[in-house]
């Protein structure tokens, strides 16, 4: 704790201005960007401690992670034009999709607080590759997890990362799941890179 994992990723996806250097990604420097914009540029985050929409299905939680590519005004949502209802249908489809692949299709309609730990977890990686990211950030995923569904998830990044083709960025401190599941190492010590390898 206080090795400054979570505050690199609140520096990446803009939460944090950092006080010295700069963040690049694909080449361009993103560092002073808003993080709404951040996810514009490609890249999503978990966070360490679960947030979910607690009145929202599972559905809804991951729906809201296509915001930004809706491909309506906010006229054609108000009255309802055809093209809101176009686009309304090819997101559930998509958000529906992503929820077979991480196997929690099923709860679709169900409450997101009413599902086990487990699947709140799944549901929250959802709703971030629902901003079709090519980095997906990961604080702690399998915090809280017993081995059974730390293996589980382990198996899930796999298909994850092949299915979206996409790179994860992980925080974690199991270093069992870590050497299963990473092709690279960073360890932190108070914000500074203490070893490095693959």
């Amino acid at each position: 704790n206080g090795a400054g994992k979570t505050t690199m990723f609140n520096i990446i996806t803009g939460n944090y201005e950092p006080t010295e250097g700069s963040i690049k990604f694909h080449g361009q420097k993103i560092n002073g960007i808003k993080p709404h914009k951040i996810v514009h540029r490609g890249i999503a985050r978990t966070f360490q401690n679960i947030r979910l929409f607690t009145s929202m299905t599972v559905l809804e939680n991951v729906l809201i992670g296509f915001d930004y590519q809706a491909v309506y005004t906010y006229f054609e949502a108000i009255f309802r034009l055809p093209r809101f209802f176009k686009e309304e249908r090819r997101i559930t489809k998509r958000a529906l999709e992503i929820l077979e692949i991480l196997g929690i299709a099923e709860f679709a309609n169900e409450l997101a607080t009413s599902l086990s730990y487990g699947q709140q977890r799944k549901v929250e990686i959802a709703r971030a590759l629902a901003a079709s990211p090519q980095l997906l950030l990961l604080d702690e995923p399998a915090a809280g997890m017993n081995p059974n569904e730390t293996h589980e998830l382990a198996e899930l990044f796999f298909k994850i990362r092949d299915e979206f083709d996409i790179t994860i960025l992980l925080i974690e401190h199991d270093m069992k799941f870590v050497n299963h599941l990473c092709d690279r190492v960073m360890v932190l010590d108070y914000g500074k890179t203490i070893f490095e390898g693959h």
